[in-house]
């Protein structure tokens, strides 16, 4: 056999053998038993295998943006949590530069709303505005159709997904959805201990575990490590002016406060805080020891600087680490195929 076409052989077993593997492992969303009920509506959107197989190739796809060069996996990178590593600020369509750091794409289902102002309320909903978003993908709808309908795969695929031909704007949003709900991350070392699973916190990851409860936990609420408010947390006003929740609701209560962010897989999640302005775990703490702002709508649980000492934040630092979950970053599911 000629040596191009035995290697060509050789990649397609081992990508048929992939998907196959992932077909016959696929169990639909299953809650961890750690965590509570999701918000997700899978009543209207149950979820199966062909619905979530192109759900996940249209998160990888870059036809949804003007020039076909920008996908939701360009920001949303696997291995660094679902977020755009190494960037402080998204980098869209042009290189072009938006002005919050990309949340990661992470138990979603448990989300009442979505970005840092909570603007979207329907997962559904959600990528209407990156795909529209001038500064990101800077795409419409109906072209985003037009091109999917013109590709040799996807009518097919939409076909086989929802049981009859057609591709339209539901369909395309409910098939995100299948993607984005089932990218959980739930078997960290917090969620083995917390399962009782055989695995045990040291003594430094202990200690950091009850000053995390005592300092932290209010709003870093377990087991998802945010309890979905918007607060103001005293790091003050960006370099872009950035007002946060009160872009959406124009409450003056609001100006400047922001989503709670989950604190799981903080280790790929690098940089910080709603514009990525703290590259270092370290820095976030020392923030939170030293550096307080008392601004107008500073959350009252964080008036005046969180008594920490040194040795206090080795300790959280330890716990935070517990959080990070390695089999989430390279499960093959969530991967472009």
């Amino acid at each position: 056999m000629d040596t191009k076409l035995l290697i060509a052989f050789i990649l397609l077993t081992g990508l048929l053998a992939c998907s196959k593997e992932l077909m016959e492992t696929f169990k639909g969303f299953e809650r961890p038993s750690n965590f509570p009920n999701p918000e997700y509506h899978f009543n209207n959107n149950e979820i199966t295998r062909a619905k979530f197989e192109l759900g996940r190739k249209l998160f990888y796809e870059p036809r949804f943006s003007r020039d076909n060069t920008i996908s939701c996996g360009t920001c949303h990178i696997q291995s660094a949590g679902f977020t755009h590593h190494g960037h402080d600020v998204s980098h869209g369509i042009d290189d072009l530069l938006g002005k919050r750091n990309s949340p990661p794409i992470m138990n979603l289902a448990w989300r009442k709303d979505f970005f840092w102002d909570g603007g979207v309320f329907d997962m559904d909903l959600q990528p209407v505005v990156p795909i529209m978003n001038p500064v990101e993908m800077d795409e419409t709808i109906p072209n985003v159709i037009r091109k999917l309908e013109e590709h040799p795969e996807y009518p097919s695929l939409f076909n086989e997904a929802f049981g009859s031909p057609g591709i339209d704007t539901e369909r395309i949003m409910k098939a995100f959805s299948q993607f984005m709900a089932m990218v959980i991350s739930s078997n960290s070392k917090y969620d083995k201990v917390m399962r009782n699973e055989g695995a045990k916190f040291t003594d430094e990851e202990e200690k950091g575990y009850r000053l995390f409860q005592q300092h932290c936990g209010s709003c870093h609420k377990e087991p998802l490590f945010t309890d979905e408010s918007f607060r103001n947390n005293g790091i003050g006003i960006g370099y872009n002016n950035d007002q946060g929740r009160y872009e959406v609701t124009l409450n003056e209560k609001d100006m400047y406060t922001f989503k709670v962010p989950s604190l799981r897989n903080l280790s790929y999640t690098s940089p910080y805080m709603h514009d990525g302005r703290f590259i270092k775990l370290d820095a976030v703490l020392d923030h939170y020891a030293e550096s307080i702002r008392d601004t107008p709508n500073l959350d009252p649980l964080l008036r005046g600087n969180l008594p920490l000492s040194p040795e206090d934040k080795l300790f959280i630092l330890a716990f935070l680490k517990t959080l990070d979950d390695p089999g989430f970053v390279t499960d093959k599911r969530f991967a472009e195929q």
